[in-house]
């Protein structure tokens, strides 16, 4: 029988973050570095489980105006089961719109991030979320 300890790397890496699931935003932003100047005025398009918990999304919202960028555009997924690592619970998928920050305090404020829904489950490869990848 499965004792607690046989959990004990699968809950340091819900804690921690730190598995296949999670790309590491440190890892984001060392191999990001060599790209810097490839995103000035672009739209960067990121699809993902959950915003709140997307490095990414963390990493180019923080980096919006160092990086130059045009918008920042998130797609979330409706969530159809609650996983190991997600306590996100919403009925409907969403995207944000990040245009930058509008209080010049350099961090992307709930405010500055437009939430909208969209009609179907978030699915990157949907016609609604093609259209979102075509947004200038």
């Amino acid at each position: 029988m499965p004792t607690k300890s046989a959990n004990k790397n699968l809950h340091a890496a819900k804690n921690a973050k730190k598995d296949e699931f999670y790309t590491q935003l440190a890892d984001i932003e060392n191999e990001l570095k060599h790209y810097r100047h490839h995103f000035k005025d672009k739209v960067v398009y990121c699809n993902c489980d959950d915003p709140r918990m997307s490095n990414f999304f963390h990493y180019f919202s923080y980096n919006f105006e160092d990086l130059g960028l045009k918008k920042l555009i998130t797609t979330c997924y409706q969530n159809q089961n609650r996983d190991l690592f997600s306590t996100h619970d919403s009925e409907r998928a969403i995207y944000l719109e990040y245009h930058g920050d509008t209080n010049q305090n350099r961090v992307p404020d709930v405010e500055d991030i437009g939430v909208q829904y969209l009609k179907g489950d978030g699915d990157f490869r949907s016609e609604e979320s093609i259209e979102l990848l075509k947004h200038e």
